[in-house]
């Protein structure tokens, strides 16, 4: 896992001509190919509806949470607190939207714009405690990068 070229690599497709919708994707598609633990990846963007989070563009299983609200699950959760969330062991979570019974972990991070939650990076695991550090450094600095095309 090389983090600073895949840093580099989503750089260079925020800075391409296109739409955001088809950024997003790529984004997810590149993290989900590049790090082995990211099994599912996609974002959830803050809609017109306000303390509302909407699935936009995701990589891997489709999901039935298409719409989650703020304080809901790990997402709504960092989206309310406005705070990454890494959650190591899902069983263990008692707010919790099982999206797979094959999910075991869950990091997510919300995408900030000023004071204000825009929407997140959420990335699932089938692996238990997957995620370090590093990945968290790694998918803040994403979520700052994707910021930008908002």
């Amino acid at each position: 896992m090389e983090f600073e070229r895949i840093l580099k690599v989503v750089q260079e497709i925020i800075n391409k001509e296109g739409e955001r919708e088809e950024k997003l994707k790529r984004i997810t598609k590149l993290l989900k190919e590049e790090v082995p633990h990211y099994d599912w990846v996609g974002f959830y963007l803050v809609g017109d509806e306000p303390g509302m989070l909407y699935l936009g563009p995701f990589t891997g299983a489709p999901t039935e949470h298409v719409k989650i609200p703020f304080g809901k699950g790990i997402c709504g959760q960092a989206a309310e607190r406005e705070m990454t969330f890494i959650v190591q062991d899902v069983s263990k979570e008692t707010n919790y939207l099982s999206c797979s019974p094959d999910v075991k972990s869950e990091i997510v991070v919300p995408i900030m714009k000023g004071e204000e939650v825009i929407g997140e990076i959420d990335i699932d695991s089938h692996q238990i405690s997957p995620f370090t550090d590093r990945d968290r450094e790694f998918l803040e600095r994403i979520a700052e990068l994707v910021a930008t095309l908002f």
